[in-house]
């Protein structure tokens, strides 16, 4: 008797690259492919836990962090805290470490035999669904390596670069990130600058997906005025169950369901918790309770996952990539049906990532059909 093939998972956000580049380069490659017991997330894991695909994040660590151990979190996993937003980064220190972790997610593309893959459509994502193969779609969290001419944009663009996150929770050039605060409203300063509000319009012009999760409140309405494509969230939660500043609000909320947009809720348990705590015996249960919030909130088409694999810790009972049918086994506890829990899965990630990628190809298609109608008419 063949075994069910766990239901497929694309996930909205992982650190897994920002893992592996703190290691020898032919290691790090090899770390992943044929996986190890540290970490959340590598091939194997992946396989066990149906984890299809999802966005992979390139992320330039602060100054302080640089010579931090190589298994130490990310700050998105700091304890509950007031603490002031990182130094800035300068670009090229962070241009260098988007070529290096690019460079890594190609590496491992190429040597993988097939088994991964650099997604830059949904119609490839599909494809890697239906073969079995990884999908990795390529993401920066925070654009301090992009110039103020967005050249590199571009370049990143043709690259495979499909989704960015203009702030991490720092200060750049672009605008303000949120600080890691509990109990905080995001609302924490100022929001994009005059350039963080040209850079939307770029993303918008080549449909790069823009990530809102580490935007400050004023951020997020400022894109929310100025982007002409679903609002998405990749990986955050709801401050009404979890009231820290990393997590959305009611309003933003309400806001990302009238531009038919997304939120991918956040495995990390201080984003999680009412009380915001760094805490492994965080139940499984409360990811679920972000799902269905979300899903009042948002509506069902418009809620799936952004783990944080590799950049916060994660309940016990998931512990990685490996147990993630653990949470679907979670849902159905809860009486989420087969159709949405695929949906929450890996069906809406799909849906979003079509409306914002191929909307400007869809509509110069339909430009064309209508002159060439106009011209037969003529």
């Amino acid at each position: 008797m063949t075994s069910q093939r766990p239901i497929p998972i694309f996930d909205g956000h992982n650190d897994v690259l920002l893992r592996l580049s703190r290691r020898e380069s032919a290691d790090a490659v090899s770390a992943f492919l044929n996986g190890e017991e540290k970490g959340h997330l590598d091939l194997p894991k992946a396989h066990q836990g149906g984890f299809a695909g999802g966005l992979f994040a390139i992320f330039v660590p602060s100054p302080e962090r640089k010579s931090a151990a190589s298994n130490a979190p990310k700050a998105s996993d700091s304890p509950i805290g007031n603490d002031p937003s990182p130094p800035a980064v300068d670009m090229a220190t962070a241009q260098q470490t988007v070529f290096a972790m690019a460079s890594l997610l190609f590496r491992i593309e190429r040597e993988s035999k097939g088994r991964v893959r650099v997604c830059r459509t949904t119609a490839d994502i599909e494809l890697c669904l239906d073969d079995d193969v990884l999908a990795a779609v390529l993401h920066i969290e925070g654009a301090e390596a992009i110039d103020e001419n967005f050249e590199l944009l571009d370049v990143l663009y043709e690259a495979g670069l499909r989704s960015l996150g203009p702030v991490w929770s720092r200060p750049n050039i672009f605008g303000h990130g949120v600080p890691f605060r509990c109990p905080s409203s995001p609302d924490t300063g100022p929001g994009l600058t005059d350039l963080g509000k040209a850079l939307i319009s770029a993303c918008n012009r080549l449909r790069i997906l823009i990530d809102l999760s580490h935007l400050n409140e004023r951020g997020f309405w400022d894109v929310a005025a100025l982007s002409d494509a679903p609002l998405v969230a990749t990986h955050s939660n709801a401050h009404a169950i979890s009231p820290h500043s990393r997590n959305l609000t009611d309003k933003q909320l309400a806001a990302v369901a009238e531009s038919g947009g997304f939120v991918g809720v956040n495995f990390a348990t201080s984003f999680l918790r009412p009380d915001g705590r760094r805490d492994k015996d965080t139940p499984l249960d409360l990811i679920v309770d972000h799902i269905a919030y979300m899903i009042d909130k948002v509506g069902e088409d418009g809620v799936g996952l952004g783990s944080d694999f590799d950049g916060a810790q994660v309940p016990s009972a998931l512990g990685s990539a490996a147990g993630l049918q653990n949470l679907v086994e979670a849902m159905r506890e809860r009486q989420f049906g087969k159709a949405l829990i695929e949906k929450v899965c890996f069906r809406n990630w799909l849906h979003v990532l079509e409306r914002t990628w191929e909307s400007q190809a869809t509509a110069a298609k339909l430009a064309t059909k209508t002159k060439t109608k106009t011209r037969a008419k003529a």
